[in-house]
């Protein structure tokens, strides 16, 4: 049996290249890992963490207004960005250390620097200038910001890696993308008091999810003071005096901001990584062609995460290297689960969802029973705040199998997290109506829809 210097080697410190690599090592095997930038990937440097703590503080004026009505009363209320962005770095600075120890205490070692692959059991430390071998090599180099150089004036724009690091807060931004980072920046920066535009290509945002969640959040959106313009594109951006920018779009309409944001997807990391030289096979969009064992062209090459383009979501990476470590080193073939996936948009009100929406849904299925309700949640009726909640059930009718279950409002994405249990065990819309309510809450809305809203028959809204 040929000999190498490692049993696996993983390029990419992310989510999914850490958690491999910690779990490989406490079964005693010898590995690496090479990150060229900071441990934590996407996810903790410049992705979930920061968005999640940036989410937080642009709430914070709305509860400022909702205190007047139990009683409070607030003073002067001033926002710092300097103090979010520096308190941000302190604490993902912290949480780096923490992904490098954890591959580190569990035996493994880890490499800064840029790491290629030679051929199928060699890998060149670019910034070492040396060549290794490893038996097993695992790709988790996860994905970028996609790039408009077609856009003229791109160059003045920024993508979601700038963005929590902008040396000022503008007082006007334009961002350009309807999927959930679009989404989800829009609502900070209005949040934080910035004057916010979103522009989009399509008929509706987030035209993956539940229309009634889209449409719903649309128009909480614009009710709050966020400007959506659909079926628009900018086709210049231009740099005016002082500095600001301006942006012609394809309907004539310009827009005068100071940053635009460019949120229109993202692009796997497979550039200059050796791929053609080790003979791993890539589709047309760059990503890495794996089959269900996250196995590449290369029978010991494998990879996990965004780099492979299947399901964009840290926890799907890191349930994708469990998999991986289960097939290549514990004797026990383990294919990922990518069925039913619970996600949040932390929109501001935020998403929970999870299984079917209701036009996919009526693709597969004949008979639907749809159970919807919308109401104001009790923490909005002594502020004042006219804000509603929405819930909805997909149900299948002939089988009464609960086929989607989607969330608008306060803690939609904690109640997704349990919500996806229910969906993957299966339950039925039974099992939710003999579930006992918890009172008062809003989660409780969840098993007391007893009643169909309407059905959906053949394709065909049909009223209950």
């Amino acid at each position: 049996m040929a000999q190498y210097d490692y049993d696996l080697f993983v390029i990419g410190g992310g989510s999914g290249g850490v958690r491999a690599a910690r779990v490989a090592a406490a079964l005693g095997k010898r590995v690496a890992l090479a990150e060229e930038f900071r441990f934590g990937g996407t996810c903790v440097i410049r992705g979930c963490v920061p968005k999640k703590l940036y989410v937080y503080a642009s709430q914070f004026p709305e509860h400022f207004e909702d205190a007047a009505g139990y009683g409070w009363t607030v003073g002067e209320a001033k926002f710092d960005w300097k103090t979010l962005v520096a308190n941000k770095e302190r604490e993902i600075s912290r949480l780096e250390a923490i992904y490098k120890r954890n591959v580190e205490g569990s035996g493994g070692e880890t490499i800064h620097s840029r790491a290629v692959l030679v051929d199928s059991h060699t890998i060149r430390i670019v910034d070492e200038n040396r060549t290794v071998t490893a038996d097993q090599i695992l790709i988790a180099t996860g994905g970028r910001a996609a790039a408009h150089p077609a856009l003229p004036g791109h160059e003045h724009c920024i993508y979601s890696n700038e963005v929590f690091d902008l040396p000022e807060l503008p007082k006007a931004i334009m961002i350009e993308g309807g999927g959930y980072i679009a989404v989800e920046f829009a609502n900070i920066f209005h949040g934080l008091g910035v004057e916010t535009t979103l522009v989009y290509r399509g008929k509706e945002i987030l035209s993956r999810f539940d229309m009634d969640l889209r449409r719903t959040l649309h128009e909480t959106m614009e009710q709050k003071g966020i400007k959506i313009l659909l079926h628009s594109v900018s086709e210049d951006v231009s740099k005016r005096a002082g500095g600001r920018l301006e942006v012609t779009l394809n309907t004539g309409q310009k827009l005068t901001v100071d940053q635009v944001l460019l949120a229109i997807g993202r692009t796997p990391n497979t550039e200059n990584l050796g791929l053609e030289a080790a003979g791993v096979e890539m589709n047309k969009q760059g990503a890495i062609v794996v089959d269900s064992y996250s196995r590449t062209t290369v029978g010991n090459i494998w990879a996990v995460g965004d780099v492979t383009n299947r399901v964009q979501l840290t926890p799907v990476a890191i349930h994708e290297a469990m998999c991986f470590v289960e097939t290549a080193f514990r004797d026990n073939p383990t294919e990922p689960d990518h069925d039913c996936i619970p996600t949040a948009v932390f929109s501001q009100p935020e998403i929970g969802t999870v299984g079917l929406s209701e036009d996919d849904a009526a693709k597969r299925f004949k008979h639907l029973e749809i159970y919807r309700t919308s109401f104001r949640p009790m923490r909005h009726t002594l502020s004042g705040r006219q804000e509603k909640m929405m819930m909805k059930l997909v149900v299948d009718g002939d089988t009464r199998l609960v086929l989607g279950a989607h969330v608008l409002g306060p803690d939609a994405g904690e109640m997704a997290q349990l919500l996806g249990i229910t969906l993957k065990a299966g339950l039925t819309k039974d099992d939710f109506d003999r579930t006992m309510a918890v009172h008062p809450t809003a989660a409780e809305e969840l098993v007391t829809m007893y009643k169909p809203t309407y059905l959906v028959k053949d394709g065909a809204r049909v009223e209950n």
